[in-house]
């Protein structure tokens, strides 16, 4: 049995079952949060814990690659984070920077096809065009679609949906009266991927903070403590297996589903 059928992890020294595939979800949607607090722990500048967090993120990536999971979207850097004191937010840049040329050529050569959403405009110039190099060296790979949200809001998207969709009315390719979800769905960031099925928290807080807010509507929602830094595979594992636990009704009730599915 591969790694995509069969996820064995071992939490807190419980052996958790072996989820079949069609049980693992297709797009996982993680805000990574507790960096700061992580370092602040070891008395250490919240830099530090930014720094941590990248080995967080390249494990993760690591394990959706290998259990073949087809999309992870991870909220790198929100649209309010620049309310941050300046020295943590220029470190960020210099980290954002960094972990672009350092983790590149493992993307591409695990088959990672990575993008970004949110406005790059606000960035520095060398970071977008780091951005834009990235995103065109890996456009063609199919094993994993990593998207990172940066300088990203979920009201952001929808309002910027919503403008593209009036220009096309503006220009006379879109008739008001067919704009409904579906039609605006498509304007939308990721419109190409299906919506996120499983969104993962970390670091204690429970809310969705402005992230995905039109993709996560029936994605199931995970929270945990750990923080971000000690999120590893076996913490990973265990939001899957919660998640292959879950009824997923979609507005019907568990009868219908039932009824559905058959003897």
């Amino acid at each position: 049995m591969t790694d995509a059928q069969n996820v064995s992890a071992a939490a807190a020294g419980t052996a958790v079952a072996p989820i079949p595939a069609e049980r693992l979800p297709r797009h996982v949607a993680i805000v990574m949060d507790g960096n700061g607090r992580w370092a602040e722990q070891r008395h250490r500048p919240r830099t530090f814990g930014h720094r941590a967090g990248v080995k967080a993120v390249r494990a993760t990536v690591e394990s959706c690659v290998r259990l073949r999971i087809p999309a992870l979207t991870l909220f790198a850097f929100s649209s309010e984070n620049w309310a941050r004191p300046p020295s943590e937010v220029r470190a960020l840049m210099v980290l954002f920077l960094k972990a672009l040329d350092r983790e590149v050529d493992q993307l591409h050569d695990n088959g990672v096809r990575l993008r970004f959403i949110g406005d790059p405009t606000a960035f520095p110039p060398d970071l977008q065009d780091r951005m834009r190099a990235t995103v065109e060296r890996t456009a063609g790979n199919s094993v994993l679609s990593l998207n990172v949200a940066s300088n990203y809001g979920g009201r952001w998207d929808i309002a910027q949906a919503a403008r593209r969709a009036a220009l096309e009315v503006a220009a006379g390719r879109l008739d008001p009266a067919a704009i409904d979800a579906r039609v605006l769905g498509g304007f939308m960031s990721l419109a190409d991927l299906p919506d996120p099925d499983l969104f993962i928290r970390t670091g204690g807080d429970h809310r969705v903070s402005n992230f995905l807010l039109w993709q996560i509507a029936y994605a199931e929602l995970y929270f945990t403590e750990v923080l971000w830094p000690d999120f590893d595979e076996r913490c990973l594992q265990r939001a899957l297996a919660d998640f292959a636990r879950r009824e997923r009704r979609f507005g019907k009730t568990g009868a219908q589903l039932r009824a559905e599915a058959g003897p």
